[in-house]
């Protein structure tokens, strides 16, 4: 009993930690038409602010993994926390894009620290009847994190724009005084050490090479639809509230509502109607249609007016990415067999490529016309929901081949 109310304690104070790290990663999307205003920056600036996030995440995660192993995942989980405080504090008093770049970057190096270390720490606590429960506990903190990120600093919004990120800065000092104060360190299974260590061994080539020969893998298609959704919705989400802002006039709370909004209605159909839809349609033809009412609803943001249609569209739009993103992580995983964290490590690869290129796109797109970023991302999704329904057909014909095949006799 103490054992298993020492582990849930554990878990509990990594999931706060994650949450607050997501949560501030989102603080900056409501806010960020005021600080395009008061510091006199582009579209195209912010478009490159988003995407150094994800830069340093993607160059610092493998390195952070190793070093978890290395120093220890609560060490690691604390100065992952305590640069992440820092890089808030400098995103609150920056006066300059310098400031903001080098908060941004900073702030990729801290979930690049946390996230693995949490990761492993969680694994080290659970045995493997208990692992699935403990990484759903950890992915929707993540989750919540991202849903509550926007709500939050759009409405702390009100008591000043740079209110939100003092207030994290804050928060992220507090959780690492009680992670290192109260959170013991954690030892692997000796069956996960020989386990690691055989994973680390085979994937010490680089990620460039690992990305490079990922054309061969049987599920290189289902990576694509990771980029283009992550390009998709990266190039979406960095550009609505210049969007709106511009075109509209709406404030940062009027934002906050309808992202937040939107997320937990995906939120919410991911926890009780995910798994119905996969069974009683299939990951191919679910993936298919959600990229073609992503693409759709995406370019209706360009005819719509008013609140409540723009809010209506959003909704529809966040709820076709909420289904998709599952649905892809499940189809990979089907197809990945005995190559589990290899193909995780790709799905996230590719997932960071695509929040690097479509913000900067979508940044210097916005500064040519405002409506350029959404066509482009419709243009793209749709073009991917051809290419789906070409690999379904595809998957179709190899299956019958395979069925008129005649059996061998044993």
């Amino acid at each position: 009993m103490a054992l298993l109310l020492k582990k849930q304690g554990a878990l509990l104070i990594l999931m706060f930690n994650i949450f607050l790290v997501f949560t501030g990663i989102g603080l900056v999307i409501p806010i960020m038409p005021k600080y395009m205003e008061s510091l006199g920056i582009t579209g195209g600036t912010i478009g490159l602010l988003v995407a150094a996030f994800s830069l340093t995440q993607l160059l610092f995660s493998p390195v952070a993994g190793r070093w978890a192993d290395l120093f220890g995942r609560k060490r690691i989980i604390v100065i992952g926390l305590v640069v992440f405080a820092i890089s808030e504090a400098m995103f609150g008093i920056a006066n300059s894009p310098v400031l903001l770049f080098a908060s941004r970057l900073l702030g990729g190096i801290s979930a690049a620290l946390i996230m693995p270390a949490v990761m492993a720490y969680s694994a080290d606590i659970t045995t493997k009847e208990e692992r699935a429960a403990g990484m759903g506990y950890i992915t929707a903190a993540i989750t919540t994190g991202f849903i509550i990120g926007p709500g939050i600093g759009g409405y702390i919004a009100e008591f000043g724009i740079r209110v939100p990120f003092y207030s994290a800065a804050i928060a992220g000092m507090i959780a690492a005084c009680i992670t290192f104060l109260i959170l013991k360190e954690s030892q692997p299974t000796e069956e996960e050490s020989l386990s690691d260590s055989y994973s680390s061994e085979k994937q010490r080539s680089s990620l460039l090479s690992q990305l490079m020969y990922s054309y061969r893998e049987p599920y290189f298609f289902s990576l694509i639809i990771v980029f283009v959704m992550s390009f998709g919705l990266a190039n979406f989400e960095t550009v609505f509230s210049l969007f709106v802002d511009h075109k509209f006039g709406f404030e940062p709370k009027d934002i906050a509502f309808i992202i937040t909004f939107g997320s937990i209605a995906g939120a919410v159909v991911q926890l009780t109607a995910f798994s119905w839809i996969m069974n009683r349609f299939g990951e191919k033809r679910v993936i298919s249609v959600c990229l073609l009412f992503a693409g759709l609803f995406i370019v209706l943001t360009l005819f719509v007016h008013g609140f409540w249609m723009i809010f209506a569209v959003t909704f529809i739009v966040f709820l076709a990415i909420d289904i998709l993103r599952p649905a892809i992580s499940t189809q990979m995983s089907m197809l990945a067999k005995d190559q589990q964290g290899y193909v995780a490590g790709l799905n996230s690869a590719f997932t960071s490529l695509g929040n690097i290129a479509g913000p900067i796109v979508a940044g210097f797109l916005f500064d040519v016309d405002i409506n350029y970023p959404y066509a482009l991302a419709c243009m793209i999704l749709l073009i991917c929901f051809v290419l789906s329904l070409g690999v379904k057909k595809r998957n179709l014909k190899d299956a019958n081949a395979a069925s008129r095949q005649p059996s061998i006799p044993g």
